[in-house]
């Protein structure tokens, strides 16, 4: 996959925390240390499977990407044959669920190409999958997505229908809204054929994907929230206000090992645009000394090895979220557990930016950086530890 395509991914991918596009590129070009995997020697702990690495271009939908991973793996979980299933069906369906809510709301609503880890369960519930052979959403003539133009054409008609110039609400807005959908990623899928056999979304999810909606829950972890209560997460992109759990910090540790030793993986949403997260080298991690503080020799150095990382306590945790330093970046999937060669443990993470890094794809990520950076986790009600379970009442 091209660098150029890459870069544009993350750029859009973290349009919403408030940077440009050029700032972004710069991050991911000096995220990085000459030779880092040399440095590091791992060993797999826990292996779950999954599909391919993919590349979501240049768009925001790094939700979608993350999120279907992790139903692929679940389908292969229960026994199923896994599908490659569409982001862009999912994208679609979120942004018709997005455009109604848009204009109910008078326009006060984040709009645009991002989204959270529930959105994917809730589509699925609502309106089923199909798989990406069917619907890969490319119909403007590239070959990766490049979505800039169809959000501001498809906000543009929101807007002119928030404005409302004939005092009332025509009967078909919405009719002209998913046209501009059609035209970009494809007329809506109604019926189709896969493996020889006719489907609908619905029958297709029901009878291929095989998944129970009811089954996954999101957790997430304040201290402005009461413990083990559903709650709101307040971030832009959680437009549908999906209701998570709210677990201690370590609880977040405890839930992410149990379930991947039991065989289940899990959708994670991060900040990932600390100094400390490289793309490049697949590698993320919270320093021992602050990375202003540190030498250029020390910051050349960053990924060349493990290193000694700081203490993250719940205090340091909120602080983060409440001084905007830890904003909802970046969607992406846990798939297993290695050590370094000092028997430390790390979560593989499996991205959506193509395979363009030192790990094809993957990287590995400390478990202090997901004490710290974590917005929120999806995973299956069973692979939840049973006191946690418990307390949560799932």
């Amino acid at each position: 996959m091209h660098k150029r395509h890459i870069l544009m991914g993350l750029a859009m991918m973290l349009g919403t925390a408030g940077f440009t596009q050029v700032d972004l590129i710069n991050k991911v070009k000096d995220n990085q240390s000459e030779n880092a995997k040399e440095g590091f020697q791992w060993e797999t702990v826990v292996d779950v499977e999954r599909m391919a690495v993919e590349n979501q271009g240049a768009s925001g939908t790094c939700w979608s990407y993350s999120s279907n991973s992790f139903l692929e793996s679940e389908m292969a979980r229960q026994g199923r044959e896994p599908v490659d299933l569409s982001e862009m069906f999912i994208v679609r369906t979120t942004y018709e669920d997005k455009a109604d809510r848009y204009v109910r709301m008078h326009g006060n609503l984040t709009f645009g190409q991002g989204g959270a880890l529930p959105d994917v369960v809730d589509m699925y519930r609502k309106y089923g999958m199909v798989p990406e052979s069917v619907y890969a959403g490319l119909n403007y003539g590239t070959d990766y997505n490049q979505h800039s133009e169809m959000e501001a054409i498809l906000k543009g008609i929101l807007d002119a229908v928030v404005a409302n110039k004939n005092k009332q609400l025509t009967p078909v807005w919405k009719q002209a809204y998913s046209s501009v959908l059609d035209a970009y990623l494809g007329d809506y899928p109604k019926e189709f054929q896969y493996m020889g056999k006719t489907y609908t979304p619905k029958t297709f999810a029901n009878e291929v994907v095989g998944l129970n909606a009811d089954d996954y829950v999101q957790l997430t972890s304040w201290s402005h929230h009461p413990l083990y209560k559903p709650c709101v997460l307040l971030v832009p992109d959680n437009w549908a206000y999906g209701l998570y759990y709210n677990v201690q910090m370590n609880d977040m540790i405890s839930i992410i090992d149990n379930a991947l030793r039991k065989g289940y993986s899990v959708a994670w949403a991060a900040d990932v645009s600390e100094k400390y997260f490289s793309w490049k080298n697949g590698v993320a991690y919270v320093p021992e000394k602050d990375y202003y503080k540190m030498t250029a020799e020390e910051r050349e150095a960053m990924f060349n090895g493990p290193k000694p990382e700081m203490e993250i306590t719940p205090d340091i945790r909120q602080q983060g979220y409440d001084n905007y330093t830890t904003t909802d970046d970046h969607g992406m999937h846990i798939v297993g557990i290695a050590k370094d060669q000092n028997g430390k443990e790390w979560y593989l993470v499996k991205n959506s930016w193509g395979a363009g890094n030192d790990y094809e794809g993957y990287l590995y990520v400390s478990k202090n950086y997901v004490r710290y950076k974590t917005l929120s986790l999806l995973l299956h009600k069973d692979g939840i530890p049973a006191n946690i379970r418990k307390e949560l009442g799932v």
